[in-house]
């Protein structure tokens, strides 16, 4: 969310940044909130001016009582009555003005960095780097399920049953290898210095609305019926709540954090071949890691934790490349985002596995989390970053992993999490 003054005082500059994020229908949204603000400014005067001769007019009632000019103390009562009719109606007017300024300001999108590209959509991000050399194996590499079923490690079906589609049952050395990976994760996290955390899986609506866009909103959340709460996509969600109304100390920031959760999303819309199994679901689990941080501190930690999951991943042998979001693909409270896409030798092309967020103050000044400096409070910056997101990473892992005679070679890293196995034996062929 913006700063109503910088809005005030730039509103072209605003107005260029929705048109960069392809949102021209937005565009009549900043003069009508320029106006509304001047409205409630206007409001908020007369509402100050009416109190201090209230107050004023009050005192003299007194006098005038005590000088027997009861007329002229009656008269002014009957005006401090009338005032305080406008002032209870400039109050309600405050309120709405207020309400509707709100609701405006959290649908304008943040300012984007000067970096980022360009763009309508994700066709339109940007390489980087990749990470790892993408080999496409001689031996026909089966679909991820095809693979999960030799070794009985997954059942869609019974889960259709129970639950709907987008959902699944993993088993045996799958679910034990999905178990080793989030374990690995953390223990990759907190070796690089971040607190490990398992936050609430459900929050309330002003976190939600605190940490994300209205869109991202409908299109993710899902809501529990007669409650005021939501579970969670992903615990930087409940993580940045965790901030809350707070005032923090200068000196203890950065707040570093890596936190466990299943996530849970709607996943909206018909998808293709490839994004079926377990690569689009409505639930999984997910080691994620934030920072809060002072505002000039941000962009160090934004290529610190995009950096943190190539490091992940290549631990695991799995090739990757970092894509630079494009401004239409970036969601309305971001400043910069670097996706890591993992490759996939059996579609011979890469998929994202991760995706790394600024968000600048955004998610601070709706959340109202503010650091006590030297030279006063000013709002925090926040950041986000996936670690690793199984079972979706399983993917890459298993086709990266493959070998010609379908067993699964298990990374050094990870041989501790699986009882010292080095290889995954198919149980059927």
């Amino acid at each position: 969310m913006l700063d109503m003054k910088f809005l005030r005082t730039n509103p072209d500059l605003v107005k260029e940044n929705i048109r960069k994020k392809f949102q021209d229908r937005k565009l009549p949204l900043v003069d009508e909130v320029i106006e509304l603000d001047r409205q409630s400014r206007a409001a908020q005067q007369e509402a100050s001016d009416l109190r201090a001769e209230r107050n004023k007019i009050s005192k003299s009632i007194g006098g005038l009582m005590a000088q027997g000019k009861k007329d002229e103390a009656e008269a002014m009562k009957k005006k401090v009555a009338e005032q305080a009719d406008r002032l209870a109606e400039l109050e309600k007017q405050e309120g709405a003005l207020a309400e509707r300024i709100q609701k405006i300001m959290m649908t304008i999108p943040n300012i984007i960095d000067p970096s980022v590209p360009i763009g309508k959509d994700d066709s339109e991000n940007v390489e980087v780097q990749r990470y790892g050399e993408p080999v496409v194996p001689d031996f026909e590499i089966p679909y991820h399920t095809d693979i999960m079923e030799s070794f009985n490690g997954i059942d869609l079906d019974s889960a259709r049953k129970v639950a709907g589609n987008g959902f699944y049952y993993l088993m045996g050395d799958i679910a034990r290898l999905h178990s080793a990976v989030i374990a690995y994760a953390r223990d990759f996290m907190i070796d690089r210095g971040f607190t490990y955390c398992v936050p609430p899986f459900m929050i309330r609506s002003n976190v939600v609305t605190g940490v994300m866009s209205f869109d991202e909103m409908d299109a993710m959340m899902y809501k529990i019926e007669g409650e005021d709460l939501y579970l969670i996509g992903t615990s930087e969600h409940s993580m940045i709540g965790k901030f809350i109304d707070t005032i923090l100390e200068e000196k203890d920031l950065p707040y570093t954090m890596t936190s466990y959760s299943p996530c849970f999303r709607k996943e909206k819309g018909a998808h293709g071949l490839e994004e079926r199994g377990v690569y689009r679901i409505h639930q999984f689990e997910k080691q994620e890691m934030i920072v809060v941080c002072k505002p000039e501190d941000s962009k160090m930690w934004f290529d610190k934790l995009w950096q943190n999951t190539v490091d992940l991943f290549r631990s695991m042998d799995i090739p990757v490349r970092t894509l630079e979001c494009c401004s239409g693909d970036l969601a309305d409270l971001k400043v910069k985002s670097v996706d890591v896409e993992a490759w996939s030798p059996r579609q011979k092309k890469y998929f994202e596995v991760g995706s790394c967020s600024n968000l600048g103050d955004a998610q601070a000044r709706r959340l109202k989390i503010r650091v006590n400096g030297e030279n006063g409070k000013y709002f925090a910056h926040t950041l986000n970053n996936t670690v690793v997101a199984p079972p979706r990473m399983l993917i890459a892992f298993l086709e990266n992993n493959l070998n010609a005679d379908g067993t699964v070679r298990i990374p050094e890293v990870l041989r501790p999490y699986m009882g010292g196995k080095d290889k995954l034996v198919p149980t059927k062929k």
